[in-house]
């Protein structure tokens, strides 16, 4: 199969698996050894249950969050992708009590993929900035 259209198909996979935090998917899509580096811990998280902790301490404050891919660029060894984060601050969130305040951002990410088709890293831009603004978190 072709990496770069085997990669595409990767990604709609994985959208599945964050918005409804499919663990079999995770195991399927995120190599055992890929580290992720996230505010959501002081040291990085591993693999597919790794990644799964930092999407359902997102839930504990935003119990609705989804992600939307929006647009992606793929290669041979990664893919970029826009995504529009959509949630509503209903739980504790670094600290701040649920404000209700509905939340709508675009977060960018590029997964880097290892020859068996799995994610390797996630290395994502200032999305968390369109998070704490409407939160009082920063300016």
């Amino acid at each position: 199969m072709n990496l770069i259209k085997r990669n595409i198909e990767l990604m709609y996979r994985f959208e599945t698996m964050i918005n409804t935090a499919d663990e079999k998917l995770a195991e399927d899509l995120v190599a055992s050894d890929a580290p992720f580096y996230t505010p959501a811990s002081d040291t990085p998280l591993y693999g597919g249950k790794g990644y799964l902790s930092v999407v359902h301490w997102m839930r504990k404050g935003f119990s609705d969050v989804q992600w939307k891919l929006e647009e992606m660029v793929a290669d041979k060894e990664k893919v970029a992708v826009r995504w529009t984060l959509s949630a509503t601050h209903d739980g504790e969130f670094l600290g701040v009590a649920p404000t209700g305040k509905k939340i709508k951002t675009t977060v960018m990410n590029f997964y880097y993929f290892n020859d068996d088709g799995k994610i390797t890293n996630d290395i994502a831009a200032e999305g968390m900035i369109g998070i704490l603004r409407p939160l009082g978190l920063s300016k």
